[in-house]
């Protein structure tokens, strides 16, 4: 029973400096691929100095770990969970695109590149001819386009890899979940993925990544550069130089590009060394930073004096990263550690409530919060209450009667409104407008042809009299391309906004919710002595079979737009909750069956639940669960009649 006296320190206190931990298995990492590179760039004369750590190679090194690690503080300042979720991809870069996380991107990636082909020159023998200023002569000095286009093409490549970077949301952290395992079998405290493993596993995968990438940049390089950069840079370079060196008065460019065989290969390579640096760094930082909130075998906040303090503190925190991990690791002690689930239970002199009831607060508002996005999809937002309570505008006076119509007296059937319809009308309200009433035969005659000939333009152009199929077909043809990719508004998308919530939505977080609170009912069987579970454990059954069959229904009746040409209607993240909700709510039903009547479940209630939770009955057992829903209906009529009377 923990003490009210004891000051409970925030989680965050945990949470950092095991992220900390984990940032340096990464740096690691990434100096030992520098140095890996830095002696690759070595010139190899001597056998010794070629690796020794104190020279040339530390100093190359040195330089290419500040190329690995601006990276990294790039991911430590702009690390987040949860999905981007959106409608459509286009409203994501509305939403995030033009933020000032992009610039820093760019000019991260830019710096980090810049540093990088620098040091690359810096390592070319004098003969590899890559020399800002060449020498024809003693006194004749040229600028060197070789090394401006190599310069370039790595300025290029970081804001092509920048740009890659925010569009993939290379920042988010993916957390895990607390899985149940067939056969009741339960997963072993302590044992956890093996990072190493799964950065291991990615290794092909960062090898095509860097290649294809490689490749395209360098060919992207070359057109921009020929097309757009080679003028502008060339001069640009020339009017700094000056100065310092005795170049030519003249402006024009070189008769022929730098695009020598020699040039391209030195590139390609060069880019695969730089690309490999940012991907491992971008891929270990990922893995390594998502290990599950334990240390050594423990929860994180084991080692504080008020365990459940501080891990009150982050499930109720603000942030969604913390609460996320907080959640992550009360789905750990729920599922695995039976000490820390008896003091929760036993927790009950706490400020603000017994800690099981705040804790079933907090994860059945998470549901709660999800139900209610479902209910209210596609209804209007509610209006504030200022606008509730601001005085009604004056009314407008009544007409008295009606205003005359302008459509045709003599038209019996509908007309749909469409361009033709719009021009027709207005070719008619100029007819018969006042000032149009005295036209002559022959203007009327006219105006009848300009309208038939209206009608045979638009049937040769759309093939029927309703140009609205015309334009819909082009609009159509132009989402089904790559450039009408980001105006798609797939049914994924507009399913995960739902239900994940906007503009972040972290499924892990209603997937262990959901997981917490049911593991730490049905433990609660034994280890609770104060049965104080046991009051909400109706409650619980209900809300998680209300919202399983609403998400079941919203995830099958959700409309395709037409927008949506792909028309894949799935979802990896949501499929993951509903399983969650499903699992977690069979488990239930089959621990407290026995006990319905005593929890006050109505049978209605365990069939519904097992109907959501995809448990069929046997055919033996339908027929008298029916007869009992019948007699206890029949029961609660006659006790309604009891109190009436």
């Amino acid at each position: 029973m923990a003490s009210t006296t004891v000051r409970k320190r925030p989680y965050k206190d945990f949470l950092q400096p095991a992220l900390h931990r984990r940032f340096s298995v990464t740096v690691w990492i990434l100096v030992a691929i520098s140095y890996l590179e830095a002696v690759a760039l070595s010139s190899w004369s001597s056998f010794f100095w070629f690796w020794f750590p104190i020279g040339p190679t530390g100093i190359r090194a040195l330089f290419l770990s500040i190329c690995a690690l601006s990276v990294i503080i790039l991911r430590i300042a702009q690390y987040h969970v949860g999905l981007r979720t959106s409608d459509s991809g286009f409203e994501t870069f509305r939403q995030h695109g033009l933020k000032l996380q992009t610039a820093e991107a760019i000019v991260t990636y830019v710096f980090s590149s810049y540093i990088f082909s620098q040091v690359y020159l810096w390592s070319l023998p004098d003969s590899a001819g890559y020399e800002w200023v060449t020498y024809f002569t003693a006194d004749r000095a040229r600028l060197n386009e070789r090394t401006i286009f190599f310069t370039t093409h790595f300025v290029i490549l970081g804001i092509a890899q920048a740009l890659v970077h925010v569009f993939k949301d290379n920042d988010r952290l993916s957390l895990g979940t607390t899985k149940q395992l067939s056969g009741g079998e339960k997963q072993k405290a302590g044992e956890q993925a093996n990072q190493y493993k799964n950065f291991w596993d990615q290794v092909p995968n960062i090898i095509i990544w860097t290649m294809n990438m490689s490749l395209a940049g360098l060919a992207s390089s070359i057109i921009i550069y020929a097309l757009f950069l080679r003028t502008t840079i060339w001069r640009t370079m020339l009017f700094f130089l000056r100065p310092f060196y005795s170049l030519p008065r003249t402006n024009m460019v070189p008769v022929s590009y730098p695009f020598s065989v020699n040039t391209l290969f030195r590139c390609w390579i060069a880019s695969l060394l730089m690309l490999s640096i940012w991907t491992v760094a971008n891929v270990a930082f990922s893995i390594f930073l998502v290990k599950e909130p334990l240390k050594k075998g423990k929860p994180l906040t084991s080692e504080s004096k008020d365990p459940n303090g501080s891990l009150l503190n982050g499930l109720k925190s603000k942030k969604l990263a913390i609460k996320a991990f907080a959640m992550w690791e009360l789905a750990f002690i729920a599922r695995d550690y039976p000490e820390r689930r008896k003091a929760l239970y036993e927790d009950i002199d706490r400020q603000g409530g017994p800690m099981w009831s705040q804790v079933y607060t907090i994860c059945m508002e998470i549901l709660k919060e999800m139900e209610t996005r479902v209910d209210w999809f596609g209804k209007p937002p509610q209006p504030a209450e200022s606008e509730k309570k601001e005085p009604e505008k004056e009314k407008e006076k009544k007409r008295i009667s009606k205003p005359p119509k302008e459509d045709a007296i003599f038209q019996t059937t509908p007309q749909k409104k469409n361009f033709r319809s719009e021009v027709e009308k207005t070719f008619n309200k100029v007819a018969t407008s006042p000032t149009g009433s005295q036209l002559s035969p022959v203007a009327k005659r006219a105006l009848e042809s300009a309208k038939q000939q209206l009608r045979e333009v638009q049937i040769a152009a759309t093939g029927s009299d309703d140009p609205q199929n015309f334009f819909k077909d082009m609009v159509l043809k132009v989402l089904r391309s790559p450039l009408g990719w980001p105006f798609r508004q797939e049914y994924r998308r507009r399913l995960e906004k739902t239900v994940l919530g906007s503009p972040y939505g972290e499924p892990s977080l209603l997937i262990n919710a959901t997981n917490a609170i049911a593991q730490l009912a049905v433990h609660s069987l034994k280890e609770d002595k104060y049965g104080n579970v046991q009051r909400d454990v109706a409650a619980i059954i209900r809300t998680f079979t209300t919202v399983t069959k609403k998400l079941d229904t919203f995830k099958g009746t959700l409309p395709v737009l037409w927008t949506d040409v792909v028309g894949k209607q799935e979802s990896k993240e949501v499929e993951a909750v509903l399983e969650a909700l499903k699992s977690s709510l069979r488990e239930l039903v089959q621990s407290f069956g026995p006990y319905a009547r005593d929890l006050r479940l109505s049978l209605t209630d365990v069939r519904l639940a097992k109907e959501a939770a995809g448990t069929k009955a046997q055919e033996g057992d339908q027929q008298p669960q029916d007869q009992g829903e019948q007699v206890e209906v029949r029961n609660e009529q006659q006790q309604e009649m009891r109190q009436v009377r």
